[in-house]
């Protein structure tokens, strides 16, 4: 037993329910949880190892590791976190649904918040435009007297979709980081395969609105009166549409144009390309995206540059958590891949070929499910995948390992997840209606995504990216 633990894939199994049961069970801070897990790994390997020292190598490697993944993605998440505060506060967010409602109409309300919670949850986090969307979508079904039930499925999952597979969402920043992918074809590409799963989420969507019906009720905090009075500000409060949507569109733009460069180098100037490739880099574009959504909020609350800079402060707070947690999980993938792990897999699978797609996925899933937390799940699940990987690869594109942890990291959404309580909180429905609803609804959108890649991952293994 004990050298089946001290074997590389033992390390990884006690290091995962480690992980799940310091989350899930002790309530241990994913940051501490991740830390100790990769020290686990890196001590447990060091007792096969030569060396006065190779137990203190081990636990400074972790932090050298630490220090590395937070390098990468630290200011990425900083700005995106910036960007998703100004979006609230100058009202940007709520004209971009606004004007979206009146492109489909009414009727079509529930495609608007689909589509906003797709877009707006790439560069602001989850819980933050749940925390601005719900109750919009309670003043909206308030008004209309129909939907409510259509209406919160709809922008949890457009913004659940984004926040797995769509850069620089924290975890699918930190995904493609590890597997070394372009950042410009990662964020089109998940915009491209989210949209099949967020059609398939809506359908699913209007089908339970159609068979139950659930009021929209008051919260705490939050009166049938202060909805209506969301639902009857007027428009000409808010700036416009397109200063409001450009901190969204501005570094799609910029880091895609830098991605796909190379095909068009030969007929670009040598200048022009430094240029696009300058100002594509993610630091770069999203630095330039954050100082218009700043520039949008100062001009629309009439403040000076002093006291807009002063509202740094609350959106950096949380990123610096977020910014531990991913960078605690490198520390943790890389520890997993020094491990030797990868070489225990492929030699225990011997000629059979592993899908990585579906391994990827099954992980996510599995350890999303066990703990709660999508961010956990995405960045143990990509620490393994990688440290799978041969020295080809995965005989795929990296990207659909990418897209299957994304996916992966939404199935079975239920109590042990914050976010559970957080859609529950401000929509007002409970526990027992959420598990009827929400955690069927969000578990099929993974498996979707899952076919979704498999099926294309067959026919198009390779991409010229």
């Amino acid at each position: 037993m004990l050298a089946f633990l001290l074997a590389p894939l033992g390390i990884l199994l006690l290091s995962v329910v480690f992980i799940v049961a310091a989350v899930a069970v002790f309530r241990i801070h994913a940051f501490f949880a991740l830390m100790m897990a990769a020290m686990l790994v890196g001590l447990l390997t060091a007792v096969g190892q030569t060396g006065d020292q190779r137990f203190v190598k081990a636990i400074e490697s972790v932090m050298a590791e630490l220090g590395a993944t937070a390098s990468k993605i630290g200011f990425t998440i900083a700005v995106a976190a910036v960007i998703g505060l100004c979006l609230m506060e100058s009202g940007a967010a709520d004209k971009i649904i606004r004007r979206f409602i009146a492109v489909v109409g009414e009727a079509r309300a529930g495609v608007a918040l689909l589509a906003s919670g797709f877009i707006l949850c790439a560069p602001v986090f989850f819980d933050t435009v749940l925390l601005l969307l719900l109750p919009l979508a309670r003043a909206l079904s308030l008004r209309t007297g129909k939907n409510y039930l259509l209406y919160v499925l709809a922008i949890c999952a457009g913004g659940s979709i984004s926040n797995g597979i769509i850069p620089p969402a924290p975890g699918p920043l930190f995904v493609a980081e590890t597997l070394k992918l372009n950042l410009g074809l990662t964020i089109l590409t998940g915009i491209a395969m989210g949209i099949l799963p967020a059609c398939g989420a809506y359908s699913i969507a209007r089908w339970m609105n159609a068979r139950l019906h659930f009021p929209v009720r008051a919260i705490p905090g939050s009166t049938l009166e202060s909805l209506a009075a969301i639902a009857a500000k007027p428009e000409s409060a808010l700036p416009g549409f397109l200063p409001s949507i450009a901190p969204v569109i501005l570094p799609v733009v910029l880091i895609a144009g830098a991605s796909f460069l190379g095909l068009a180098r030969a007929s670009v100037s040598p200048g022009l390309a430094q240029s696009i490739e300058f100002f594509g880099n993610k630091n770069v574009a999203l630095l330039l995206a954050g100082i218009v959504a700043l520039i949008v909020l100062a001009r629309q609350k009439n403040i000076g540059w002093r006291s807009a800079g002063k509202v740094l402060g609350p959106p950096l707070e949380t990123a610096g958590v977020i910014i531990l947690i991913v960078s605690a999980g490198g520390a943790y993938g890389a520890m997993i891949k020094n491990s030797g792990v990868g070489e225990a897999v492929r030699s225990l699978a011997g000629t059979h070929a592993i899908h990585y797609v579906l391994l990827g996925w099954i992980i996510s899933a599995a350890i999303r499910a066990a703990q709660g937390s999508a961010t956990v799940a995405t960045i143990t699940a990509v620490g393994i995948m990688q440290s799978i990987a041969g020295a080809d690869g995965f005989g795929i594109h990296p990207v659909y390992v990418f897209l299957a942890i994304g996916f992966g990291s939404k199935f079975l959404d239920w109590m042990n997840d914050s976010g559970f309580w957080v859609i529950s909180r401000f929509s007002g429905l409970s526990q027992v209606e959420l598990l009827k609803t929400w955690t069927l609804l969000v578990s099929a959108l993974s498996v979707l995504g899952l076919l979704e890649v498999l099926l294309v991952s067959r026919f198009f293994p390779q991409l010229p990216f």
